[in-house]
This record gives structure tokens, sequence and C-alpha cells, in this order.
């Protein structure tokens, strides 16, 4: 008799959990394929030095906004792979970073992003030894992302009084340097569910 009573008040509890749980997982917000995502790094990437599948971190530049609210703030913490790493050599070749991001971190807890990357290349083989500095602070961003683009599809473009700026001193061929600070921007190839704020 016992046992009944208590088989009894189980599947009571476990009807009244279950829409408890269902409303839980229900509290998300999904941001749309095409957002915009503006990140500053604060790791520096340097292709004489990195490879493919190196991680990156970043902070959102600004607030990730959907439905009418902002599920994201500015300062949240971002998380990016090298997707493609490549040093230059000295006499043939050419350095390329291929950027993308990978996770958003809210509140803790670490949600899967899918973005396009931002690709930047160096100079082609034969020029002369040097370091391609790219964004850095004020000085202007690296921008990527197109919309519509296919993943893969964005090609970074330099703006600013850093683009172009080459130091000289390495032994290999033109490398590539993204300073801490820099701006980098992608969109999301697929919508992301995202906890919903409170």
């Amino acid at each position: 008799m016992r046992r009944n009573i208590i088989l009894a008040a189980a599947l009571i509890l476990g009807v009244t959990l279950n829409p408890m749980r269902a409303a839980q997982t229900s509290r998300q917000v999904t941001l749309p394929a095409g957002t915009r995502i503006l990140v500053r790094t604060i790791d520096a990437i340097d292709s004489s030095r990195q490879k493919s599948g190196d991680r990156f971190t970043g902070t959102l530049e600004t607030d990730l906004r959907a439905d009418d609210m902002i599920v994201a703030r500015h300062g949240a913490t971002v998380y990016g792979r090298l997707v493609t790493a490549k040093s230059a050599g000295r006499f043939k070749g050419s350095s390329q970073l291929t950027l993308e991001l990978t996770d958003i971190v809210i509140k803790g807890t670490a949600y899967p992003l899918l973005t396009s990357t931002v690709e930047i290349k160096g100079s082609g083989e034969g020029k002369k030894t040097s370091r391609k500095v790219l964004g850095g602070t004020g000085l202007g961003a690296i921008v990527g992302g197109i919309a519509g683009g296919g993943k893969g599809a964005a090609i970074g473009a330099v703006t600013g009084a850093a683009a172009g700026t080459a130091v000289a001193g390495s032994k290999k061929g033109e490398q590539l340097f993204i300073p801490s600070e820099s701006l980098l921007e992608f969109r999301l190839q697929q919508p992301a569910p995202l906890p919903m704020p409170r």
C-alpha cells in the first residue's frame, strides 16, 4: 500500500515538473542568420607564429539584439578559431589568415555560433621581406562577413591609418599581424538559439 502511494506521488510530481522543464528549455530567443557581429580582439594574431586550429578571444563591440531584446551585451566574451594560418616562405607563397567565431559566453555559459569567415591575404611571392600590420586601436577595422556570402566568402578589407603598414625584419616572406584591439566583423551563417534575457 505504501509503495503504491509513493509511486502515485512520483507520477504526480513528474506531471508537475514536466511543464516546468519545458518552460525552462523554451526560454530562448533566436539570433537570426545574417546578424552582424562586431568583435574587438583581445589576442594578437600573427601568421608567422600561429597555426590553423588555434583559438583567439575577443569581446562584443556592440549589443546583440533579437525580437527587440538585448540578448548579449557589449563586452561579452567571444571565442574564435583560425581556420587557416599560413606563413609565407622567403622566396615563395603568401601568408594568409582566415578567422571564424565559434562561441559566445552569456552568464558563464558558452553557446555555439556558426559565422562567416574573415580572410586576409598577404602579397604574392617575390615581394620584399616585411610584416604587414593590420587594424590596431583607433586605426581602423578589418571588415568581413559580406551579407549573403557563403562560409568563407568574406574577404577581409582593411581600412584606416594602419592599413598596409609594412615593418621590415622578418626572415620569411611578408607576414600578417592583427594587433590586440582590432575590429573584426562577422555574420551569422545559421540561426543561433541563446538564453532569453531576464
